[in-house]
């Protein structure tokens, strides 16, 4: 079938969103229609290159849609099922699924291919070429064809431009306090970087009982959107959180320090540990550059004083648990995903999305599709 989609053709150039031809859905694939995309700031890791990947490449890993399809062998996916995509795909066999970590699924191993689960082919082809995905998704486009290991199968009563979000930025920031930096009640907590990742680690921490939430982000729309999900305090940069976070807990400091920043940086580890208490923990949630091999810590610091730095994938989730459960907590309005998406696109305005990110205007934007 013919359909249209967005391709990055090379590095560091807009998107080009153009027809491309989509095969039928093969062995254990749907074919979806998609509704709704988030736009999250891992797509413009491939456009800059710190996230590498194979060209040309169909962007887009946080959508949601509507099964028109399947191919042989898929019974638990009927036409007309509304789904929600995991970036990460879970076979729920292999020894990270099979012990509750399906964020770490063995079948991650072929999100940098880019190409289908079942044997490595591409589905969509443009110019002559073939395409691959982004998370082998592709959810910048009107259809794509996905391994069923990549879908989460939800009420069809959410609307699919909400649900769309918790494919990543929502699950990942939400687990990462929760999961990952394992807030407690009455814990001092810090965000770094308030973006769609960010917002949601702020609404995880407030579940989860923080006393304190300083939400740190030099963009002051942020910090003011931060405060109506749950902040408690906010600061423009880290050495004016040290401050406050100093006179707040009469100098022991924050239990709990989650880093969402659009990009890391390894220099800035060493202002992450400074507002880190005594056998507190850093999580690392934001994207560093793939050739960043150094970072500023005091190690001495981490010994002395116990604390932790700790990675997280998608929240250290588990996505076919945690999307039906987050979006149980959208229907009871202890989780709010209304107030997460700043605009919407269509699929021809990506690139104005993308720069309204880089300018700090949205939270989340999202591409919305007829």
């Amino acid at each position: 079938m013919k359909t249209k989609a967005a391709i990055l053709w090379e590095l560091n150039a807009p998107w080009s969103v153009e027809e491309i031809d989509l095969d039928p859905p093969g062995p254990g694939e749907v074919l979806v229609k998609m509704a709704a995309s988030g736009m999250c700031h891992s797509d413009e890791h491939l456009v800059t290159g710190d996230l590498p990947s194979p060209l040309p490449i169909i962007g887009g890993h946080e959508g949601a849609g509507i099964v028109e399809q399947v191919g042989e062998g898929v019974s638990w996916l009927s036409p007309g099922d509304h789904v929600v995509f995991g970036f990460i795909p879970s076979c729920g066999r292999c020894p990270s699924c099979s012990t509750g970590h399906s964020n770490l699924c063995d079948l991650g191993a072929y999100l940098g291919i880019g190409l289908q689960i079942a044997d490595q082919t591409s589905r969509h082809h443009a110019r002559g070429k073939d395409l691959a995905l982004m998370c082998i998704l592709g959810t910048f486009a009107h259809h794509t064809v996905v391994n069923e290991a990549s879908c989460i199968k939800i009420d069809k009563d959410v609307p699919l431009d909400r649900a769309c979000l918790l494919g990543c930025g929502v699950v990942t920031g939400w687990g990462s306090s929760v999961y990952a930096a394992d807030v407690q009640p009455g814990d001092t907590v810090c965000v770094i970087g308030v973006g769609g990742i960010g917002a949601n680690a702020v609404q995880g921490a407030k579940l989860a009982g923080a006393k304190r939430i300083i939400a740190i982000d030099p963009v002051e729309f942020k910090r003011e959107k931060a405060m109506q999900l749950g902040a408690t305090h906010t600061a423009a940069s880290t050495a004016e959180a040290v401050e406050m976070v100093r006179d707040l807990t009469w100098g022991t400091m924050a239990n709990k320090v989650i880093m969402t920043m659009g990009v890391g940086s390894g220099e800035l580890m060493i202002q992450a540990l400074a507002l880190t208490a005594k056998r507190g923990r850093v999580v690392v949630t934001n994207l560093h550059p793939a050739m960043e091999m150094s970072a500023n810590i005091s190690f001495l610091d981490m010994t002395l004083m116990e604390k932790q730095v700790v990675g997280s994938l998608f929240g250290s989730g588990n996505p076919r648990a945690d999307i039906p459960k987050l979006l149980g907590l959208y229907r009871e309005g202890q989780l709010d995903l209304d107030g997460l998406v700043t605009r919407t696109y269509t699929l021809d305005g990506v690139n104005d999305g993308y720069d309204d990110m880089r300018g700090g205007k949205n939270i989340r934007g999202v591409l919305v599709y007829n």
